[in-house]
């Protein structure tokens, strides 16, 4: 066991010093030096890095360091310069974004029509602008970007739908940065438009504005698939990507549609035919709703997965710890875990099915709570595993419990 708590402490203690790193080789681009000069320092003392220390990285070079967000985010450009072809690739065993209607599939589809317009259709039309300022070859120019701005859909589902979800598992540096430089693309955008609907002639400034849009944009596309989606697709659940495709046509998309309805696979849940009547249990005869409601005002919070890990049962009251929603019904219990915590999941499942353990207990706080999270095997009379039953409760209220209390208040 020593061991084992000695090579963490090790593994914790070499990515520290790589973070730290990192910071110095960033901080030397805040202070001036050439993007050549750090990239080649870079690449000979990190190599590769990953996705989730460049979240870090930015994190901390605002919280620890004191550079503002807006530094960070005139940075950012060429952080993409240094890391382009250094990030480690983080592969998925189902890959969900190659699922049409899955909302990286759709963010995907969309940058693909983004990239073609600006580096193709609007790149060829500022050629023939370069060659001959005709009002003709500025009409074209416009057209091509009342057409890029449609890129404010893909931006705000990002910044609406996706980022949120990274903040609640405390990814804030990354989104904030990331929300700077798509507010900095939208404005290009428009100042573009405006230079060419009141063209003066200055050739050189209209070129200088599109080619900057045309940079940003494409660098941005990197940024998402290269860093964004993969850290994304590492850390949501599946049920919260379900809830960012469902929402997402209320915003709109860019250039193109979904490819289709992502519709994970689901448990297939059976009705029951005394949904309306009455249980028979051991000890007593409850009808539904008596059950329904006595499960609902107990004061802590149940789960019950089968014994295929299918979701079958949560308690609903009216504080809930941890929120749930029906669309967990029916689905493995893997998927409404980040992908990052499955194998926790996994061994604990794994124990209780072998036997090795019956109960398994957990406390955290939890925002303005302290809370006691238990795991139990459930067995038939057998003794056969038939699922496992989480229940979730508040004790902050119960340990501030002191003397006695024996008549009514």
């Amino acid at each position: 066991m020593s061991e084992i708590i000695n090579n963490r402490e090790l593994v914790q203690e070499q990515k520290s010093r790589r973070q730290e790193i990192l910071k110095e080789i960033i901080k030397e681009l805040h202070s001036g030096k050439s993007v050549d000069y750090v990239k080649a320092q870079f690449e000979e003392a990190v190599g590769n890095i990953t996705v989730a220390e460049i979240s870090q990285l930015e994190q901390a070079l605002m919280e620890e360091e004191g550079i503002p967000v807006s530094e960070v985010q005139r940075l950012c450009s060429v952080h993409t310069a240094i890391f382009k072809g250094s990030i480690e690739e983080i592969h998925t065993s189902d890959k969900p974004e190659d699922q049409p209607g899955h909302p990286v599939h759709t963010f995907k589809l969309e940058n693909k029509e983004i990239d073609m317009l600006v580096n193709f259709k609007l790149q060829l039309h500022l050629e023939h602008f370069e060659k001959e300022d005709s009002e003709e070859n500025i009409y074209k120019l416009i057209e091509d970007l009342n057409l890029l701005m449609d890129i404010d859909k893909h931006y705000t589902r990002k910044e609406n739908l996706l980022f949120p979800y990274l903040e609640k598992y405390g990814i804030l540096g990354p989104t904030q940065v990331m929300w700077g430089v798509d507010d900095g693309i939208r404005a290009a955008i428009k100042g573009a438009k405006e230079k060419l609907t009141s063209y003066d002639g200055d050739k050189k400034a209209v070129s200088a504005a599109l080619y900057f849009v045309i940079k940003e944009t494409s660098e941005m596309i990197f940024k998402e698939e290269n860093i964004l989606f993969p850290m994304a697709l590492q850390t949501l659940t599946e049920d919260e990507w379900i809830k960012i495709a469902h929402d997402g046509s209320d915003i709109g998309y860019c250039l193109t549609n979904p490819a289709g309805v992502w519709k994970p696979e689901r448990a297939e849940i059976k009705a029951d035919a005394m949904a309306e009547g009455f249980i028979r249990l051991e000890t007593g005869i409850l009808s539904l709703q008596q059950m329904e409601l006595m499960l609902n005002h107990l004061p802590v919070d149940i789960t019950f997965i089968d014994q295929d890990d299918v979701v079958r049962y949560f308690s609903h009251g009216k504080e809930r710890i941890f929120h749930r929603t029906k669309a967990v019904i029916g689905r493995t219990v893997q998927n409404c875990h980040p992908p990052k915590s499955v194998h926790v999941v996994e061994d604990l499942l794994h124990d209780f099915k072998a036997g090795v353990k019956d109960v398994e207990d957990f406390y955290i706080k939890f925002r303005d709570k302290y809370v006691y999270i238990r795991y139990f095997a459930v067995r038939d009379e057998n003794g056969v595993y038939v699922g496992t039953l989480e229940f979730t409760q508040n004790i902050e209220p119960i340990q501030a419990i002191q003397g006695e209390k024996r008549i009514l208040s």
